[in-house]
């Protein structure tokens, strides 16, 4: 890996974490195809430009994700690197009866099945590793546990706290797009760090109200993920997608309002979009989908973009930004 502008913190049980890093979910067909050598292309794109933390799960294309980044990291020294995956789910074969997975080109004919047991967990985690060709993945999320609550509390959090102690992964934490349910893990579980995709952005900032509190005053870090809200503000049109889908007409107007300040003081509003979370002094990295070299290139200037104050007084003059969101 080269240097790079992107900061190193330290601030999940210790490890040297990039305020950038590449998130995985475009390898498994989130949207469009990726090939595996263009998945290897961005992974070691990232890799030279700095970005040294990887996030990716079991869910993402029923493995495949995990299978494309295990293979681009083939010849990387894992020293340099922070992984994380998640756990919760282990991938089965279908049933010979079950109509065949169609759910992307050349899907296997695998499901994820629930498995928030002690031995759920430990097979989730050792089944990530052989995709990933690793010995070792340094943070492990619980991943959605949104109908499982009670599963973690009483089996899942006890059976990562076993493996963090074992000293199997270095951090623990859940992995969720919403924050009232992971603020109730960190007010009730030691938890190293949360994960949370699409709650905390420039367009939506409710995770001020429960989750970022209390991360604040428990000392438990926060990784920010879908920094763009699936795709949202990335590109504020018609076509684009919020939480996964057709965004509503009027979050649409919202995120071409901010674009519109963006654009007035020169700043590409991807560079607003992923350096607005770290300003809250409880995140610690934002994870962002690539899926070409291209897109590392222009996520990593994006990143590394001046933003002057005024644009962020601005958006709070407009409406746009909560008043109490640091920036």
């Amino acid at each position: 890996m080269s240097d790079s502008s992107i900061p190193t913190v330290e601030g999940v049980a210790g490890l040297p974490l990039t305020q950038l890093g590449l998130g995985t979910a475009t390898f498994g067909w989130l949207y469009e195809p990726v090939s595996a050598s263009q998945a290897a292309a961005t992974v070691h794109r990232a890799l030279e430009l700095g970005i040294n933390y990887l996030d990716t799960a079991p869910a993402y294309g029923l493995g495949a994700a995990e299978s494309k980044t295990g293979a681009a990291l083939h010849d990387v020294d894992p020293g340099q690197l922070v992984v994380s995956t998640k756990v919760g789910r282990v991938l089965e074969p279908l049933p010979a009866t079950a109509a065949q997975n169609e759910a992307y080109p050349g899907a296997p004919q695998l499901q994820a099945v629930d498995a928030w047991t002690e031995d759920g967990i430990r097979r989730s985690l050792e089944d990530s590793l052989v995709r990933l060709g690793l010995d070792r993945v340094e943070i492990a999320y619980i991943h959605d546990p949104d109908d499982n609550e009670q599963d973690v509390y009483d089996t899942a959090f006890p059976a990562l706290a076993r493996l963090r102690d074992e000293g199997t992964v270095r951090a623990i934490g859940v992995g969720m797009n919403q924050s009232a349910m992971p603020a109730r893990f960190v007010e009730r579980l030691d938890l190293d760090v949360v994960l949370m995709a699409g709650r905390y952005t420039l367009l939506e900032q409710g995770a001020l109200d429960d989750l970022l509190p209390m991360c604040l005053a428990r000392g438990t870090r926060v990784v920010i993920g879908g920094p763009f809200n699936s795709g949202l503000l990335a590109s504020p049109t018609k076509s684009a997608h919020y939480n996964y889908g057709p965004a509503p007409s009027a979050l649409l107007h919202k995120a071409q309002a901010i674009h519109r300040v963006c654009a007035s003081h020169g700043v590409p509003i991807t560079a607003a979009a992923l350096q607005f979370p770290l300003g809250h002094p409880s995140v610690v990295s934002v994870l962002a989908g690539m899926r070409t070299p291209a897109e590392v290139e222009h996520n990593v200037a994006a990143f590394s973009t001046d933003i002057p104050e005024e644009l962020w007084k601005e958006l709070r003059a407009e409406g746009l930004l909560r008043p109490g969101a640091p920036a």
